[in-house]
């Protein structure tokens, strides 16, 4: 029943046109999907994770992404691997159950209408990961949806 709460779909960051990365989000953790260059060796890239901070790039030359974070991430968790001709980054967030408006500190958050959509999906995660036995994925928020990082003393963390 979880996975029918799982992302439909990625999200776009593009910049003067160009996909730069897609990524989405889940209590846990968010994931980059990053499109490799054809033609380069897998073995020269690289990505840093910081607890604030990642880059992304070849080496040899300037980084791709060189950017702070929205939010702090767990470096121990987080990891990446390059599958086909995709590099996915996987950010364990610090606080599980925030809602990330973009992996980016200040770059391509989503509009306020997008965000309440997956803060509503993140909420409906954590019923899902608190009751097991039901079936949230039908359910549907009036108004404005609580925090689920918050919401009735917040996550418990057991």
């Amino acid at each position: 029943m979880a996975e029918k709460l799982a992302p439909e779909k990625r999200h776009e960051f593009v910049h003067n046109g160009q996909k730069v990365f897609e990524w989405d989000q889940t209590l846990e953790e968010v994931n980059m999907y990053i499109d490799l260059p054809q033609n380069a060796p897998k073995k020269l890239f690289y990505c840093k994770i910081q607890s604030k901070h990642i880059e992304v790039g070849i080496k040899g030359n300037p980084p791709y992404l060189n950017h702070d974070l929205s939010s702090p991430v767990k470096t121990d968790s987080s990891f990446w691997t390059l599958e086909d001709e995709v590099m996915h980054v996987t950010l364990q967030k610090r606080d599980k159950g925030q809602t990330w408006a973009s992996p980016i500190l200040g770059q391509g958050g989503l509009d306020p209408y997008v965000a309440d959509l997956e803060q509503k999906r993140l909420m409906l995660q954590r019923f899902q990961e608190e009751n097991p036995g039901f079936d949230f994925s039908q359910a549907q928020f009036t108004g404005t949806c609580p925090d689920p990082r918050t919401f009735m003393g917040g996550i418990r963390n057991d």
